[in-house]
């Protein structure tokens, strides 16, 4: 998706009984999350309780060469995260892992998603004579997890009480001197998962694609609400925090944009939710044309549905520029829109002399969309009919991605979706709805977390939050 939704942040760790080195291992598992951040990562190891990190801006191939990577030594435990900046912004303290050494030990933490009582949590720990060096709710998790471990018995006791104030999203890795130990919020917002290598090594993801990377097999998802420890006496599940209530409430667009399609998320293949939205697509919002084609790289699967289902012929009607780097971030709206041109171009032998169906994930403003619609254009379609794989964005989101403020988003803008097709260049334009949007991971038992799009949020919310305060940023080219 080109005017775009940037992903999440990635977690990876790795726990084995025998010293390794176990930094190479995570390192293969975030390059297999890199489309989750882009922004930064970073890398920790622990030898015998002594931790060893590095982290830095940039891709992961980028930040470890094989000489960094070396430098983190052996261990028999490591994590890693990869980031796109959310709450607190682009600063060195705000990479991850973060590492915390105190009078019980070192810890290191890794975190995906979003607190919503991350500023009240800062206050009481600021107000008690804590310090805190960045501005990301992760910090504001870590010094809590050392607070409650003043007062606890083991670090799985501290990981409870911290979870008992902690509000929001939040799906971690946490690595002490002994053991590592993964945890995700009650409501299940983002993902984790597990595995184990042939070697006997534990391994836990974001993904199941980066647990594939390493050659480690799929155990299960971690549970919403659950706590699992990895120790040398084997795993251990704790439930406290898993009840009835504790009902997915997974982020819808993880299926839709965020994953990547080779994914499995809480026992759905990101795939087949692709190709479902498309299908549901295409019986709601019908048009006679000669081609189906998607925007890369989410819009393919998608764009696949509609045409299995519509009966109109499938093709590839772009090319992506993989090296362009990230060009959300030019400074300019002339800029962003020269990037369009570099990030994609179209094969004018698919769609000169037709009518077009083009499929995408999304619409944020719509001004990288419009351009693309020009791309096609140029190259001689003769129509161009939109069709959107998720409903209007209209609310903001709390729990990881950063929905641009109400006035920017093009749905909130104007008042019907002919007056924004044609402001956008299309002949026409279909979302798909929320009644379908829900179905697509039927027969799983998934449910998701869908406030951005209707305003109904699965916990509540902060009344006024701070502008651009949340973690994953919308933006444009």
């Amino acid at each position: 998706m080109f005017n775009s939704i940037h992903e999440e942040c990635g977690v990876f760790g790795i726990f084995d009984t025998k010293t390794s080195p176990v930094a190479d291992t995570v390192y293969f598992g975030l390059h297999a999350l890199q489309h989750r951040g882009q922004e930064a990562c970073g890398i920790a190891v622990n030898s015998d309780g002594v931790f060893t990190h590095y982290k830095g801006d940039g891709l992961v191939a980028d930040v470890f060469t094989p000489e960094k990577t070396a430098l983190l030594g052996s261990g028999n435990m490591a994590i890693g995260h990869v980031r796109y900046s959310t709450t607190g912004g682009r600063d060195i303290n705000n990479i991850q892992p973060l590492v915390v050494r105190h009078i019980k030990g070192n810890l290191a933490l890794a975190h995906n998603g979003n607190l919503t009582n991350s500023d009240e949590i800062r206050k009481k720990i600021e107000l008690s004579g804590g310090i805190f060096h960045g501005s990301s709710d992760t910090e504001a998790i870590a010094y809590s997890l050392v607070e409650n471990r003043l007062t606890s018995d083991s670090t799985c006791e501290a990981v409870e009480k911290t979870m008992n104030t902690i509000k929001g999203a939040y799906s971690c890795v946490l690595m002490t001197a002994t053991k590592i130990i993964a945890f995700r919020d009650p409501n299940g917002f983002r993902p984790l998962c597990m595995g184990r290598t042939a070697g006997g090594a534990f391994c836990v993801a974001s993904e199941s694609c980066a647990l594939d990377a390493v050659g480690a097999e799929f155990m299960r998802d971690i549970r919403p609400g659950e706590i699992v420890e990895f120790s040398k006496d084997g795993m251990r599940s704790i439930t406290s925090h898993c009840t009835e209530k504790s009902k997915s409430s997974m982020c819808v667009f993880e299926y839709i944009y965020f994953a990547r399609p080779d994914s499995v998320l809480d026992g759905v293949s990101v795939h087949h939710a692709r190709i479902n939205a498309g299908r549901f697509l295409a019986m709601e919002h019908p048009v006679d044309a000669d081609i189906v084609i998607g925007v890369p790289d989410s819009g393919l699967d998608a764009a696949l549905g509609y045409a299995s289902h519509s009966g109109t012929p499938y093709g590839i009607g772009f090319i992506k520029n993989k090296y362009t780097g990230r060009s959300f971030i030019q400074p300019s709206q002339k800029q962003r829109e020269s990037t369009v041109k570099l990030k994609l171009n179209v094969i004018k032998e698919s769609v000169n002399g037709k009518r077009v169906v083009m499929v995408d994930d999304s619409i944020v403003r719509g001004t990288t969309c419009a351009g693309i619609i020009r791309l096609l254009r140029n190259a001689g379609a003769k129509e161009v009919h939109l069709r959107i794989s998720s409903p209007p964005f209209r609310h903001p989101c709390y729990f990881g991605t950063d929905i641009d403020s109400e006035e920017n988003l093009i749905a909130c803008k104007y008042d019907s979706v002919e007056e924004t097709a044609r402001v956008i260049g299309a002949d026409s334009l279909g979302y798909l709805s929320v009644e379908s949007t829900r179905k697509i991971a039927q027969g799983a038992g998934v449910c998701f977390c869908d406030g951005c799009f209707t305003g109904n949020y699965t916990v509540p919310v902060p009344e006024n939050p701070a502008k651009n305060k949340y973690d994953t940023k919308i933006g444009e080219f």
